[in-house]
């Protein structure tokens, strides 16, 4: 039977939480004992204490260790954002006592880079003394990273997350796709380029599921043509600049990438955009940040920037 809460938040203590943490990443409770520096009797009481407090069992014994239930999950993913919220406030009070003025991160997927880009610039301008961690992923891991308060602030999708709810979401415009190519590519200048002429080319596509594979079988399939069978697949996890570097080194490959950022590769000569226009446009994605987490002053103002940065790309 759950506890009330207030019966919790007088019995939980900081070290319950790294031993919950720990029992999630190491699987047994001799492993978790040495990282945490106790006793294994003492990880096994602290263990049962924690179980108490909750008013229910947290794991599932096994020959092979412990393995957490659906509500010791649960318990484990905020034990990871408290633990993370007091390593964020240890940096920011460091910070500031450095005259660094706070730390802050923030999430991207790879459209949006620009977006975030114009808006640290900003930021910056009027806090030259911060931190800043930007990373760069697919929605599913940035959702993660910020559901363990890894980040502050994220720019992604939240479609098919587990935990739609536990986010307050800034919904952004759909994402505007370009066709590019290495710059020796043979159909820049085709006025009447189609994409029938470029379905016998190599593509670099990205992997089934993910928004930008959407929209180009979306748009062979309104053509009435094949997806490329003979594509070159990338991983979840590729940068965009091992996409121009590939696109450099094969003059006959062909990709799409977010029109923001294939303007940027174009004028410092890494690729060309192909004069071909995709009618599809990617799912929405998001600022996203944790519901009822209050964000540090140093994130509402990086918020603040983003906001104005993408009122002025909607308008250009």
């Amino acid at each position: 039977m759950l506890q009330p809460l207030n019966y919790i938040v007088s019995r939980l203590h900081i070290r319950q939480l790294r031993l919950l943490i720990a029992l999630d990443e190491l699987g047994t409770l001799h492993r978790a004992a040495d990282h945490v520096a106790i006793s294994q009797p003492g990880a096994s009481k602290a263990l049962h204490e924690i179980e108490i407090t909750f008013g229910m069992p947290l794991f599932a014994r096994s020959t092979k260790g412990l393995v957490a239930n659906d509500i010791g999950r649960c318990v484990i993913r905020y034990a990871r954002l408290i633990h993370s919220d007091l390593a964020h406030l240890h940096d920011e009070m460091h910070g500031i006592l450095q005259g660094h003025g706070g730390h802050v991160a923030v999430g991207t997927i790879a459209g949006s880079v620009p977006l975030v880009s114009k808006a640290l610039t900003k930021l910056r301008q009027v806090q030259p003394g911060i931190s800043v961690q930007v990373v760069e992923g697919i929605s599913s891991h940035l959702l993660k990273l910020l559901d363990e308060g890894r980040l502050d602030l994220a720019i992604a999708r939240t479609s098919g997350s587990q935990h739609e709810d536990d986010y307050e979401c800034l919904s952004l415009h759909p994402e505007r796709l370009a066709l590019v190519a290495g710059p020796e590519h043979s159909q820049h200048d085709n006025p009447t380029l189609s994409l029938r002429e470029l379905h016998a080319y190599s593509w670099v596509v990205y992997p089934t599921g993910t928004p930008m594979r959407a929209v180009l079988e979306r748009e062979f399939g309104e053509a009435g043509l094949e997806f490329p069978r003979y594509s070159l697949e990338t991983s979840s996890t590729f940068t965009m600049l091992s996409l121009l570097s590939l696109l450099q080194e094969d003059s006959q490959l062909v990709a799409v990438m977010p029109h923001s950022i294939a303007c940027s590769s174009e004028g410092f000569g890494l690729l060309r955009r192909l004069p071909l226009e995709l009618r599809s446009r990617t799912e929405p994605c998001s600022i996203i940040h944790r519901q009822g987490s209050s964000l540090s002053p140093l994130a509402t103002l990086l918020l603040g920037h983003l906001r104005n940065e993408q009122e002025a790309l909607a308008e250009e």
